[in-house]
């Protein structure tokens, strides 16, 4: 994932990938993570939709406001390690 404009991301992907990894729950929403780490929820779901389109993550929407992330682990093309 490339920086953009800004500050460069105190959190980086591998923290927010193993906070997936380490849960006992399936899903989680980007406020349960966010909890998890020190950001703040809509930075987290910028961070979260990028993920996601680099193949590290899932998302499903759920309810008219929600949305739910998984990690899928090993079934990604991509490398599960990020390069961060």
């Amino acid at each position: 994932m490339e920086n953009g404009p800004g500050r460069p991301p105190d959190v980086s992907d591998k923290e927010i990938l193993q906070v997936f990894e380490q849960s006992g729950d399936p899903v989680l929403t980007a406020s349960e993570v966010a909890d998890q780490l020190d950001i703040g929820r809509r930075g987290l779901l910028s961070r979260l939709d990028q993920l996601e389109s680099e193949g590290f993550l899932k998302s499903k929407k759920v309810g008219s406001r929600s949305t739910v992330w998984w990690y899928p682990g090993n079934t990604s093309t991509k490398p599960v390690e990020p390069h961060r």
